[in-house]
């Protein structure tokens, strides 16, 4: 295994035109399997709304929900960079609370690394947490915990005084101190000029190929939560029809008393 992935490490792969790697996980298993395939990043997402716990959208999940998620995985990781969401309402109500939030999830979490989602408006947040030794990542375009909003999950920056106030964001996040930006469900030129502008990387979903690096959900890219196919997901897998193939297979051989056999029994 390859040296320890850092903030650092993330900063000089724009630099050095190497493509940044990021997948989602929830818990110890899912973190060391994608740990030991090399994954750069590792995002503990509010996602885990949408595919653990089976919510419509992120904004239910709590801090400590996210906490425990971030804990698991963190058991299993040595070598990505450990980035968790901070969920709907964790640091939008006051600064205290923003610091206290992103510094459970240090603490408590073990994380490297706190997501924020938002631009111009949460800067002073990002810039307070960065202060007192907190890496920050960015979040802009289409924003989850804005779903209601933006009213659905569309792609943001279709038309230019939004993508003009996108471009804004992002500078304004850069000079906040955030370390890298994801930029979700945006046009490609957009998230190409975005890239181009700043310093720090961009990382895409569903945001096209000029982006500096790329994450998925997990559970979507290997097939594993089959119920929606998004038009950005390439499926590496289709987990979901292994496992119900597997368990029919369980359920017969134990309805027929195939299962256990006297070489699996003590």
């Amino acid at each position: 295994m390859s040296k320890k992935i850092r903030v650092s490490t993330i900063l000089k792969r724009k630099a050095e035109g190497i493509k940044i790697t990021a997948l989602t996980a929830y818990d110890y298993t899912f973190g060391y399997l994608l740990d030991e395939a090399g994954v750069d990043l590792i995002l503990v997402g509010d996602s885990c709304g949408n595919v653990c716990a089976g919510y419509e959208t992120t904004l239910p999940v709590t801090v400590d929900e996210m906490i425990y998620h971030t804990r698991s995985v963190r058991r299993g990781v040595n070598h990505a960079l450990l980035v968790a969401d901070m969920p709907f309402m964790s640091y939008q109500e006051t600064l205290e609370q923003a610091l206290h939030n992103a510094g459970r999830f240090m603490k408590e979490g073990s994380a490297e690394a706190v997501k924020l989602e938002g631009g111009e408006h949460i800067c002073s947040t990002v810039r307070q947490i960065v202060e007192i030794g907190i890496p920050v990542m960015g979040h802009l375009g289409f924003t989850p915990q804005s779903v209601h909003e933006f009213g659905g999950y569309k792609v943001r920056g279709k038309d230019s005084a939004e993508a003009e106030k996108m471009k804004v964001d992002a500078l304004a996040l850069q000079d906040a101190g955030v370390f890298a930006i994801v930029l979700e469900k945006i046009p490609t030129l957009l998230a190409k000029e975005i890239s181009e502008i700043l310093t720090i990387p961009t990382i895409g979903i569903g945001a096209g190929p000029y982006c500096n690096g790329q994450i998925l959900v997990s559970y979507d890219m290997l097939g594993l939560y089959d119920r929606v196919q998004f038009k950005f997901v390439r499926r590496y897998a289709s987990l979901a029809d292994e496992i119900r193939k597997a368990v029919t297979n369980y359920c017969d051989d134990v309805k027929n008393n195939d299962f256990p056999s006297l070489n699996e029994s003590f």
